[in-house]
């Protein structure tokens, strides 16, 4: 069962216009009324953690512009790459982590495990205004989604109580090193000013509904990759699995594994439509595994007198 985390876009409306250059036409209304607050002067305290690992060249230059946009920035991330490590937790009775430089831990697990470890520790009694897990190296959209590390890290923060933003660099295509890493400095960029509008829409209160993550995928731009984005999407996650595996047999007991893009049309509205066409996608998304009232309903009309 594939796990859903898509939420109504009405509680993000709010969020989404003035970021956006296109809008779907229901979020032309909320836009009325006075303009926002001026963005609180106090910098948040921010969890930074990702799926590439601590020293990785995405989550480095997000503690560097964040840094630089005057947050209190402390990075709490896996101590090697962990890459597919959707949301993961270590159930071991023991954890290495090592602390190699100020406002930096490297935790020896997930990014769940990371998150966690930080929450418990690092921010013990005064959790972080905000937990940002990314920039990841490549794309986290549709069915990929659920396997992901970087969004694993933001679920374990929406499972604590803490907002949290997903951020991934990447299109459609294979990534190629070079250009995605150049496009990461635009994504970092952008979080900035996605981060400001909340704090200023928020004032004193959350900076998102209760509950509700962002999962940000910015797609990789011109030939250097260091080029604009043509607009900013309020998306969903598409429903289709986006790679495909290919196994062949080896023929000693053993299977060469590959893996190709299976793109199909996408839907209407979605993360991967949004980034197909050079958009980012900011897709919300929940903590929870489930179901809408309608698939609940159908299920139980299904199991009903069901006995054990």
């Amino acid at each position: 069962m594939q796990r859903k985390r898509v939420l109504p876009l009405a509680a993000l409306l709010l969020c989404a216009p003035a970021l956006a250059g296109t809008v779907p036409a229901a979020a032309a209304e909320p836009q009325a009324g006075p303009a926002p607050a001026p963005v609180p002067a106090a910098p948040l305290r921010i969890l930074l953690t990702n799926d590439d690992g601590y020293n990785a060249p995405g989550i480095r230059l997000a503690f560097a512009r964040l840094t630089a946009a005057g947050h209190d920035v402390t990075i709490v991330a896996p101590l090697t790459n962990q890459s597919g490590a959707g949301t993961k937790t270590s159930n071991a009775p023991s954890i290495a982590v090592r602390h190699p430089e100020p406002k930096v831990w490297a935790v020896d697990g997930s990014p769940g495990d990371s998150v966690n470890f930080g929450l418990s520790e690092v921010f013990e009694g005064r959790a972080p205004d905000l937990v940002v897990s990314g920039t990841n190296f490549g794309p986290n959209l549709a069915a990929i989604t659920n396997h992901s590390g970087t969004v694993g890290g933001a679920i374990a923060g929406l499972d604590a109580g803490v907002p949290a933003i997903a951020l991934s660099t990447g299109g459609l295509a294979a990534p190629d090193p070079v250009t995605t890493v150049n496009a990461m400095g635009p994504t970092v960029d952008f979080a900035v000013k996605l981060i400001d509008r909340l704090r200023a829409r928020a004032r004193s209160g959350l900076l998102l509904p209760k509950g509700v993550g962002l999962n940000v995928n910015h797609p990789v731009i011109g030939a250097d990759g260091k080029g604009t984005p043509a607009g900013v999407a309020t998306t969903f996650q598409d429903a289709q699995a986006l790679l495909k595996a290919d196994y062949t047999d080896a023929g000693d007991g053993t299977w060469k594994v590959g893996v190709t893009v299976d793109l199909k049309t996408p839907a209407r509205g979605s993360d991967v439509e949004a980034v197909g066409a050079g958009k980012i996608a900011v897709s919300p998304m929940n903590a929870d595994w489930n179901t809408g009232p309608l698939d609940f309903a159908v299920t139980a009309t299904l199991l009903a007198g069901l006995r054990p």
